[in-house]
């Protein structure tokens, strides 16, 4: 198949730093797998369908469950992020440029049949597939326009380019103030953050106030005391916009097949390597 996807020698000695080390039988070619893998997640395709090129299907697998578990992939991207950060640094001092990060929640995720169990409790608890109240037209009859749909919420960081510099997942229903207050502890050291007014909160200004960081976040229509921001620079947040567009490009982000959060965040993290960081 001529369609298929292979990791450059480039790609690969970037990520080989990151590898676990093998005990024991060495592991099967990590190109070959690692390829395999990606195929899989842009895709959407199940494991058993993948080409014979890539190998077993029980060997991507695996290979995918097992560093998924250890975090390698979120590893790699921390990695290559930390990598990557200290060149932007120098950059825009050089260019004087001011640095930004992008922050945007309230990105739904689509949660398939196959990633929920009868085990589980109602609400997806320890899945973190929440349900929240979407359009449904006339799927469910006349006098049930609104239906609750299973999905889960990604939570983004970036930097003034839209790429992504922390990742995580909660349930669909969960407030955009609580992944607030997890992202500020990873907050870089910028001047500046971007934001809609999703974020538009006292206690969050102040915390970023708190780290000397601005604000460029417009306020809710009903305060009563308008907010000053920034017009021209809120304008450049359609990249990060643009990057959740290119993440649910991959099928298996868009929809999210895998029980596991830990699964499912690994193949966000790994399409951010992919588009990216590579």
């Amino acid at each position: 198949m001529s369609d298929l996807f292979w990791l450059s020698d480039a790609q690969m000695a970037r990520l080989e730093p990151y590898f676990p080390k093998s005990h024991g039988k060495p592991r099967v070619d990590d190109r070959r797998v690692l390829s395999g893998i990606i195929f899989i997640n842009r895709n959407g395709l199940r494991w058993r369908d993948a080409p014979v090129a890539y190998g077993p299907h029980k060997t991507l697998y695996n290979r995918w469950k097992r560093w998924s578990d250890k975090g390698i992939f979120a590893k790699m991207m921390a990695g290559l992020v930390a990598e990557h950060g200290e060149k932007q640094t120098v950059m825009i001092e050089v260019s004087r440029r001011t640095p930004c990060v992008r922050v945007s929640l309230r990105k739904y995720l689509k949660a398939h049949r196959t990633s929920s169990s009868l085990g589980v409790k109602k609400g997806g608890r320890g899945r973190l597939i929440g349900r929240t109240k979407g359009f449904e037209g006339l799927r469910n009859g006349p006098g049930d326009r609104f239906a609750r749909k299973r999905n889960t919420k990604l939570h983004a960081i970036c930097d003034s380019q839209g790429r992504p510099l922390n990742l995580f997942v909660t349930a669909g229903q969960v407030s955009d103030y609580i992944g607030a207050r997890a992202l500020c502890d990873s907050l870089p050291n910028v001047d500046w953050l971007l934001g809609d007014r999703g974020y538009d909160a006292d206690w969050f200004r102040e915390a970023l106030q708190d780290k000397g960081i601005r604000a460029c976040i417009p306020g809710r229509k009903q305060r009563k005391t308008p907010v000053k921001y920034d017009k021209r620079r809120y304008k450049r947040r359609n990249r990060i916009e643009i990057m959740f567009g290119r993440l649910k490009d991959w099928r298996r982000v868009a929809t999210r097949y895998d029980r596991c959060p830990k699964l499912f965040l690994s193949a966000i993290a790994f399409a951010a390597i992919v588009i990216y960081w590579l």
